[in-house]
Formats: C-alpha cells, sequence, structure tokens
C-alpha cells in the first residue's frame, strides 16, 4: 500500500484574535497535512523533531491520536519544543512571532522504508535548514532511488529573508529532486522579489522542475506544467474563520488527490492530463477550505471520515 512520508519542523501554535488567546494546536507546515491526511484515511508516517518536555510529548500524542506513525520522531532531552504565536487581522490572516531554541537542531535520521510510488512531502526553512541539510537529502536521496514521488512546498518566511543568499543553493537543489513544486506570491516576493506565475515559472522554476503550483490567497490557483500547458482555478471565497495551515490542507489535498486517482512517479515524469489535473487539484482547494472554516490548523474529523471513505471506495 502506497503511503506518505512528511518530513518537517514542529511547533506550538497559540492563536490570538483581538490581542488574546483563543487556541492552542501543535502544527508545522508538514506537520499540519500529515494530520489531515491521518484523519483522511491515508497511510502517514512524520519524520521530524521535538523536546522532551510536555509540548513535545502533546505533538507526538496529537499525531498518533490522528493515525500517523512517529517511529521517526526525534525527542531530544534539555531542548525546548518550538512555539509560535498567530495573530489574526480582521480579515483571519496570520502574522507570526517564532520562539524556537535553535542550537537543538540535530536531526538524527535513519531511513524509513520507501517504496515506488510512496510520496515525500518537504517544506519551509526545515527543508533547506543548512544545519540538518545532510539529512535531508539523505532521505531525498533514498526517495529518488526508489521511484518515490517528491512533493515540495516552499512557504519562505520573511523573517529569513536575510538568509536567502546562503540558502539558495539549497532551494534550487529541492526544486531539482521536486516532482511537484508549490509555492505563494509571498514566498516568491520574498525570494526573488518577482509576482505573477509566470514570471516566477520561466524565471526561477521550470529549469529544475516542470509541474508548478502558484497560490495567491483567494486569488485563482495557477498551474504551470509540461508542453506549456496552463490553467487558472478559481477559489471559493466563503466566510473563513482562520487561514492559518490554508497551504498546508492544500498540498495536504493534492497529496490525497494523486493517490485517490492512482497517478504515480511515471504518470508525472509523463505529463498529467488536464482532468487529472482537475481531479487531484479540486481535492487540494477542498482540504484547503475545510481547514479555513475554524481555529484548527487541520480538516476537522468528520470531512476527514467523509475523504476516507472516498479513498477506500477508489481502491
Amino acid at each position: 500500500m502506497r503511503k506518505v512520508i512528511g518530513i518537517g519542523e514542529t511547533v506550538l501554535d497559540i492563536i490570538f484574535r483581538d490581542s488574546r488567546p483563543v487556541s492552542a494546536l501543535p502544527g508545522g507546515s508538514v506537520y499540519n497535512g500529515m494530520v489531515s491526511l491521518g484523519r483522511a484515511g491515508i497511510p502517514a508516517m512524520f519524520i521530524g523533531e521535538v523536546g522532551n518536555d510536555r509540548i513535545g510529548q502533546m505533538t507526538v500524542d496529537f499525531l498518533r491520536k490522528n493515525n500517523v506513525n512517529t517511529d521517526y520522531v526525534n525527542m531530544f532531552n534539555g531542548s525546548k519544543s518550538p512555539v509560535s504565536l498567530a495573530f489574526l487581522d480582521n480579515q483571519n490572516n496570520a502574522d507570526y512571532i517564532f520562539y524556537k531554541d535553535h542550537q537543538h537542531d540535530r536531526m538524527d535520521y535513519i531511513s524509513p522504508e520507501i517504496n515506488a510510488d510512496d510520496i515525500v512531502m518537504m517544506g519551509s526553512y526545515y527543508a533547506i535548514n543548512p544545519v540538518i541539510r545532510p539529512q535531508v537529502v539523505a532521505l531525498l536521496n533514498a526517495a529518488r532511488s526508489k521511484g518515490a514521488i517528491i512533493y515540495y512546498d516552499v512557504n519562505f518566511r520573511s523573517s529569513h529573508i536575510n538568509e536567502v543568499m546562503k540558502l539558495t543553493p539549497n532551494i534550487l537543489e529541492n526544486y531539482e529532486y521536486a516532482d511537484i513544486v508549490r509555492g505563494s506570491s509571498e514566498d516568491f516576493e520574498t525570494l526573488y522579489k518577482l509576482d505573477g506565475p509566470d514570471r516566477v515559472y520561466n524565471a526561477e522554476i521550470s529549469f529544475y522542475c516542470k509541474k508548478f503550483i502558484y497560490t495567491s490567497g483567494n486569488q485563482p490557483v495557477q498551474l504551470r506544467a509540461d508542453q506549456g500547458f496552463s490553467k487558472a482555478y478559481p477559489v471559493d471565497n466563503s466566510h473563513t474563520v482562520s487561514t492559518i495551515g490554508a497551504g498546508d490542507n492544500f498540498n495536504a489535498g493534492l497529496v490525497y488527490g494523486l493517490l485517490k486517482y492512482g497517478i504515480t512517479r511515471s504518470m508525472i515524469d509523463n505529463g498529467l492530463s488536464e482532468e487529472q489535473w482537475n481531479q487531484v487539484i479540486a481535492c487540494a482547494q477542498a482540504f484547503s477550505a475545510n481547514c479555513c472554516q475554524s481555529l484548527d490548523n487541520y480538516i476537522d474529523e468528520s470531512f476527514g471520515n467523509e475523504m476516507k471513505a472516498q479513498y477506500n471506495s477508489s481502491k
């Protein structure tokens, strides 16, 4: 059975509205997506690290509760688990402050079993952090050699803008490993001072990876792929409670769609049809929209059960 392997940071997200804390949940870019995939019945495994403290234990327990394998989550003594403060504005978009014990970044890496057409998800600073770069590259090399699909969400925060020059080689290498790259307009404005999907794709992405998804809030999702294929997918502007996790769940939904519709690495290499792209992006948008209907970072359990039933019926 195909599975999804996610590698990324963990963080406790404390959410504020009108200067008052209203929610505290374990999260992280890839972490959020893995929880949603677990709720949707997808075999999922998370690789990451936490401190050996109450937050770290809660973070690991929450993965297990949501059917995500935690055998490759490292728990370090003497390290504090990261915390993020997210302040929601009037449009329910978040401004972040991060607190992280950086000197303890030191992932102990043992490769999990990876099989052909499994999917590896990576993104955010964790995927380019120089301190753990050798372990990330080891995972990517294993995934590539086994014929797995690699999905990369750029998710580059402005808090790291002073590191762009140092991190660029790792970003480019990730583009080259990836079968599909997704990024937001904010990512590319921060990295390259470029806006618009075509400018970004032609100048920075297409040389390394031909499948590219560009998102920009409530603007249409833009797809660029092989042989000049281009399509825009309108976004449903329904009321949102919080946009935290919207992109993470877009990723989860797209990966869910790849599995639900039986899309393999060779099919991606040979070029997906418009109908196949329509199917997987519809899943991505459905997951993202559901996440935005609550203060949680993930799809809700009811929607997850519905997706699980659909996935099982497709097998």
